[in-house]
Order: structure tokens, then C-alpha cells, then sequence
């Protein structure tokens, strides 16, 4: 197990090269840059102006310089300085990564503890009236887009009603608040996003769930397992459970990279300063350390969460650990 575990984390350094490359790359080939960005609504800007800001940046380097310079820095973990304000690029992300991680590992605890169950109460009660509302739920889930279905809880929930704080995340006049208060405070702005976050993932994870547990119970060693005279909790969980589990630790671990892109939109309804935010504003801005900055962490978790599936496929299949 250790040496599949080790050759697994060996081939995560050159797939993480490459994807800096061609990140790297496809930033640069955009048009614009920078400097463009910075003085996009300066009429008076002149071309001299432009072209010291773009020395300024290095931006009038060739794009292999310019990577080079740039992963000189990333090797010490120096993601160099944003554009827009001179802060440091890593200041930026430790500032933000709890937010965005807060609110998505809280929306996929979310998913697991329902997901889990709905699917095994669809399969083991098919065609039953609760799996004839999963499969509605997981239809309307899957076709609803996830800004759509923020704005109109907004609308709701925050406007008509007044349940819930719609933006932030927390008030803006604290004081005079305990302890407690401040922390269902915070509670009550995180809400909406996190039931938002949780919705397709919800959906998709129950209906993955259910179809993997029908599989599994059509096996021949359920039958044999049955035909013992074993009670059905114990065939369901204890002998069915584990195998439909293995495709469902795939898809979470592929999920991972969702933590950072998924909440891009998310944020921006919500108001919320996390990563997604932050890069949605890198890009637009072209600010490349900004968005490189978010994008390398985004990369090491799509992999971190390969990582963690074949080694969740190891520890479920003891087959695997021989390839």
C-alpha cells in the first residue's frame, strides 16, 4: 500500500508542470493584458504610459520568460505580487481559502450525509413513491441552474420574507452582539449558499448512489448472501454497501476541483470574498499572478482528489494496490 501510495504522489509533480504550462499559456494568449486592463477607461493614457506599465509588469518579456521568472517564484511558493494593489498574491489566498473552503466542505458534508441514504432508500424501495420523488428531484436539480435558483431564494427568502441576509457574511453592525449571536449570525448568511452548493451535488450524488446499489443487489453473491438466510440490513449494509461505495468515491474526489470553480458564480450573487471571487476578478482585471495563484491550488486539488479516489480504491479493492 505504501508503494502505491508513493508512485501515485510521484506522478502528480510533472501532470502539475504541465498544467502550469498550458495555464500559463492560454492566460497569456488572451487578448489584453495588464496593462490594457489598468487603463482600459483612462482616455488620457498614453502609449508611453502603457509600455512602462507593461515593463513594470514584465509583460513585455517573451511568454516562456515570462513563465520562467514566474516558476522560479512558484517553487518557493512566492506567487508574486497582484497587479491591481502590490499585495501579495499568497496574502490574498490565505485570506480568502477559508471562506471558500468553509462554505463548499460544509455543502458536500451536506450532500453525504443525505445523498447517501436517499440513494440506498431509492434502490432498496424502487419505483416506490420515494423513489419516484428522488428521480423528480434529481431531474429539476440537475436543470436548474445554480444562479437562478440563488436569485430566486434572494428573492424569497431575503426580500419578500426577510428569513434570511442575502449578501456577506456577516452584518455590518455587530457590536452590542455575544458571542453566540455573532456566530448565528454568521450561520444565517451562510444559508443560502451552502444550500445552494449543495443542490446538484445532492442530486447527483443520490441518483449515482441509487444506480450503483440496484447493480450491486442484481450481483450473484447477494443472492447467495440471501439465499443464507442473512437478514436484509445486513446483505444491504454490510456486503452491497461497500462495492456501490467504490464508483461514488471517483466522483468525490473528482468533486475537489469544485471547492474553487464552482464557486465562482455562487460568490458573485452571494457577495461573498472567497477564491471564486478572486478569480473571477483576476481574470477580468488580467491579472496573471492573481489567477495563476488561484489556479495552481485548484489544479493540486483536481489531482489531490485523484489521489485520495485511488487510494480510497485501494483501501475498498485490495486488487488495485497490485497494478
Amino acid at each position: 500500500m505504501l508503494f502505491y501510495s508513493l508512485k501515485r504522489l510521484l506522478l502528480m509533480v510533472p501532470i502539475l508542470l504541465g498544467i502550469t504550462v498550458l495555464s500559463f499559456t492560454i492566460m497569456h494568449m488572451a487578448p489584453g493584458g495588464p496593462a490594457e486592463a489598468q487603463m482600459e477607461f483612462s482616455a488620457k493614457a498614453s502609449a508611453e504610459a502603457r509600455e512602462r506599465l507593461r515593463k513594470l509588469y514584465g509583460a513585455d518579456q517573451p511568454v516562456h520568460k515570462q513563465y520562467i521568472t514566474w516558476l522560479r517564484k512558484f517553487v518557493t511558493l512566492d506567487f508574486g505580487e497582484a497587479f491591481a494593489d502590490g499585495r501579495k498574491v499568497k496574502d490574498k489566498i490565505l485570506e480568502r481559502l477559508p471562506i471558500t473552503l468553509t462554505i463548499n466542505l460544509l455543502s458536500l458534508a451536506v450532500v453525504l450525509l443525505l445523498a447517501i441514504p436517499i440513494g440506498i432508500l431509492s434502490a432498496t424501495h424502487q419505483y416506490s413513491s420515494l423513489d419516484r420523488f428522488t428521480t423528480i428531484f434529481v431531474f429539476v436539480g440537475y436543470s436548474m441552474p445554480h444562479f437562478w435558483l440563488a436569485l430566486l431564494l434572494i428573492y424569497f427568502f431575503g426580500v419578500q420574507w426577510g428569513l434570511l441576509p442575502i449578501s456577506g457574511l456577516q452584518s455590518l453592525d455587530l457590536t452590542g452582539l455575544s458571542g453566540w449571536d455573532r456566530l448565528m449570525d454568521k450561520a444565517n448568511h451562510l444559508v443560502l449558499p451552502v444550500f445552494v452548493s449543495a443542490v446538484g451535488g445532492l442530486a447527483g450524488f443520490s441518483r449515482y448512489m441509487r444506480n450503483n446499489m440496484l447493480e450491486v443487489l442484481r450481483q450473484d453473491y447477494i443472492r447467495t448472501a440471501r439465499a443464507k438466510g442473512l437478514s436484509e440490513n445486513v446483505v444491504v449494509y454490510k456486503h452491497a454497501l461497500r462495492n456501490a461505495l467504490m464508483p461514488v468515491i471517483t466522483i468525490l474526489g473528482l468533486s475537489l476541483p469544485g471547492i474553487i470553480g464552482g464557486s465562482v458564480i455562487m460568490e458573485q450573487v452571494f457577495g461573498i470574498p472567497g477564491m471564486g471571487q478572486l478569480m473571477y476578478q483576476a481574470v477580468f482585471s488580467r491579472d496573471y499572478n492573481v489567477a495563476m495563484g488561484v489556479l495552481v491550488p485548484a489544479a493540486g486539488l483536481t489531482m489531490l482528489g485523484n489521489f485520495l479516489a485511488d487510494i480510497g480504491y485501494a483501501l475498498t479493492d485490495p486488487r488495485v494496490r497490485l497494478k
